[in-house]
């Protein structure tokens, strides 16, 4: 098994499936569309029955039931193609067989080490086959881990018809990095009971619970005077810019949170003394603390025009996805199914809250229940970033476990 998927998952890395948040196409990178090809051709040579990739670049398969059993759901399994536009990310993986516990130096060029002392969940993987960056690139376990321990599993399924089995649906959807992974996923059409996706980090994660998200972008305009003669005249946008992310709550900044606690996170910022722009994303799992956030940003901006006049401060708050706890607590059946077979893999179930989002949010609220599993990765969007060989073959088991458990 772990051949397979380190063989699998170093051909994937090799497809560069970065997405674009400034696209108006879909999916946002034509680089995703050719990855897919390449997956639909793969699963198509290892049997996989009814393989689609349609126009939005969204490919699915099925894996139909091998038992006369009746009333087995039918569960699909989900994985995204992209990888996050923080960095690039295309390059082979370093291999280091037998970690020996100790720091790993990625680059010594610009001296990018993995440190024990920034990173202490290193020590768990002692004695495994560890998958790293260069230190330049983003490894591209998010989510790729996640594609290749799908199609090892069902894989494995096919060549073991012993194991008995429900229908299985697997589908790999583009653009998740950047919050559309699923605008145009058709849920009737891929005709599945409940989903998981494959996207959590560390061995034994299973997650229900995630951030309701929205964006924010403030727009100040400024009054440019020659600084000769500025003098009761000129309104510096850059400085209004500044003056309102001061007035954002210092404690809910992500470096100051943790657990359910949300935050304000500013991503981007832009300016001049005539145009300034704030861009930032809001965090929370309480839905009245969410919105209660959402408010202050119309707070803020109201007391800012106050001051220095009517619409001198204008912003825009848009809806991301939401918490998908109040869609899963109906069905926590599907969750206990997940436990059970993580525990059957030999992993502990570590039951904790997404602090993120992930496509089985927006599933969810399209009628889909869809928690989520890990794929053994960490550090995820950064040159940080590694995985475990054996977390890898953990999760694939777990799926294994899933579809086997489901038809008992």
């Amino acid at each position: 098994m772990k051949t397979n998927l380190l063989k699998r998952f170093s051909k994937y890395l090799s497809y560069a499936t970065t997405s674009d948040e400034n696209s108006t196409t879909y999916p946002s990178t034509n680089s995703q569309l050719v990855f897919g090809d390449f997956l639909v051709k793969e699963l198509k040579e290892i049997g996989m029955q009814d393989v689609q990739k349609d126009e939005f670049g969204y490919v699915t398969a099925t894996l139909p039931s091998n038992c006369n059993k009746k009333d087995i759901p039918t569960i699909g399994f989900i994985a995204h193609i992209d990888t996050a536009p923080d960095m690039p990310g295309i390059a082979a993986p370093r291999i280091i067989e037998n970690y020996d516990g100790k720091d790993i130096v990625l680059d010594k060029e610009s001296s990018t080490i993995l440190t024990l002392e920034d990173f202490p969940e290193l020590e768990n993987y002692k004695g495994e086959t560890l998958l790293t960056t260069d230190g330049k690139h983003l490894l591209g376990a998010d989510d790729k881990a996640g594609i290749a321990e799908i199609i090892c599993a069902m894989e494995y399924l096919i060549q073991h018809p012993e194991i008995k089995h429900g229908t299985l649906k697997v589908a790999f959807t583009p653009d998740e990095e950047i919050g559309k992974g699923v605008v145009h996923f058709d849920v009737a059409k891929f005709g599945c009971d409940f989903a998981y996706t494959m996207d959590g980090g560390a061995p034994g994660e299973l997650e229900y619970e995630n951030f309701n998200a929205a964006s924010a972008i403030i727009n100040v305009q400024g009054r440019n005077i020659h600084p000769g003669y500025a003098k009761n005249k000129m309104i510096n946008a850059q400085l209004i810019a500044m003056e309102f992310n001061a007035l954002l709550p210092e404690a809910e900044k992500p470096q100051y949170t943790e657990g359910y606690e949300g935050f304000f996170l500013l991503v981007k910022m832009e300016g001049t003394v005539e145009n300034a722009s704030l861009t930032y994303i809001i965090r929370d799992h309480d839905k009245e603390k969410f919105e209660y956030k959402k408010e202050t940003i119309g707070k803020i901006a109201s007391f800012l025009n106050s001051k220095y006049g009517e619409n001198r401060v204008t912003y825009t708050v848009k809806d991301q996805y939401y918490n998908m706890r109040e869609k899963i607590e109906p069905v926590m059946h599907i969750i206990s199914l997940a436990e059970k077979a993580m525990l059957e893999a030999g992993v502990k179930p570590l039951i904790m809250p997404i602090r993120g989002g992930t496509d089985g949010a927006n599933l969810s609220f399209k009628g889909l229940p869809c928690p989520n599993i890990f794929a053994g990765g960490h550090n995820f969007h950064g040159k940080y970033e590694y995985v475990s060989l054996q977390a890898m073959e953990k999760a694939t088991n777990v799926i294994l476990n899933i579809a086997r458990l489901a038809a008992e």
